[in-house]
């Protein structure tokens, strides 16, 4: 019998049999992060930076968690921060989806809402005036915190290595907080060297929940541009339809920023003679039912 914690991770890797390049020898092989037990591929980084500030004793028997969120990271710590005992506020825009919001409360979480016209940015500077009128509580910072990558280093990336029997040859992430693409980037390149390393961002303009294109002052100190290959512009119309797609096509009810990573996993797929491109899909589609996604 497994604690809920042993049960995160170890997703599946799906392969894609409609969507794809067509008459070339490249597999397209997604990975359903949704599948774990709070919904996305941020319960990794969630449990690691809780267990870690355990273990360096920054989090007590008592403590209170003020974290800025978009949504899925602060879906995830509530999630553990339940289960750990911790009471924990997350400081979000106004403007998230109302199933996020409706998350967090049903795990015990407080929430602050920011004006949504400040975007995370506001989000960031809010919970962090919080933390310095509070200075018994904690901020576990995901955006500078390398206990967010070191998930994706320990776990993802050596069980995207396993399941593929080694044959991957291009990993393609969205990027938001970028634990994920650093964390799988930084394992490629002590023990696949080959592997190339996308990440995909929202062109200008574009809104796509989970990926964004950071202002120099607010980029996640995490982040190192030399440990992404190669950056594909991803437009929000193209992350919805695929989005859609996948669901149509595919069977495979996912959330709009998969439907971003598979665009950008497609563009990767024309560009080589052969192949094997896996991608992250963050979350599942019900996420976004009330946003008019899937109306």
């Amino acid at each position: 019998m497994a604690r809920l914690e042993e049960l995160i991770g170890n997703t599946p890797l799906c392969e894609l049999r409609r969507i794809g390049p067509g008459g070339k020898p490249v597999r397209l092989l997604i990975k359903l992060e949704g599948n774990n037990p709070a919904g996305s591929v941020k319960d990794r980084p969630a449990l690691s930076m809780i267990l870690r500030a355990e273990e360096r004793g920054e989090l007590k028997p008592g403590s209170r968690i003020i974290e800025p969120t978009s949504g899925n990271t602060g879906i995830a710590l509530a999630m553990v921060a339940a289960v750990r005992g911790y009471g924990i506020t997350l400081v979000m825009p106004e403007n998230a989806s109302e199933e996020r919001k409706m998350l967090m409360r049903a795990y015990g979480a407080k929430l602050e809402l920011t004006p949504a016209e400040r975007s995370m940015e506001g989000t960031i500077d809010r919970a962090r005036d919080m933390i310095e009128a509070d200075p018994g509580a904690v901020m576990l910072d995901q955006f500078a915190n390398p206990d967010n990558p070191r998930a994706h280093y320990e776990a993802t990336a050596p069980e995207i290595w396993r399941d593929t029997e080694g044959q991957v040859t291009h990993f393609v992430s969205s990027m938001g907080t970028t634990g994920t693409i650093m964390g799988c980037s930084r394992y490629f390149k002590e023990y696949a060297p080959h592997v190339e390393v996308v990440g995909a961002q929202p062109t200008e303009g574009s809104r796509i929940p989970g990926i964004r294109a950071w202002p120099e002052a607010y980029l996640p100190r995490i982040y190192n541009r030399e440990e992404v290959d190669r950056i594909i512009g991803v437009d929000q119309a193209a992350a919805e339809e695929m989005a859609r797609r996948l669901a149509r096509e595919e069977g495979l009810f996912l959330g709009l920023s998969a439907g971003g990573a598979v665009v950008a996993m497609l563009e990767v797929a024309e560009s080589i003679d052969e192949g094997v491109v896996v991608g992250i899909a963050p979350d599942r589609g019900d996420r976004y039912l009330s946003t008019g996604l899937y109306a």
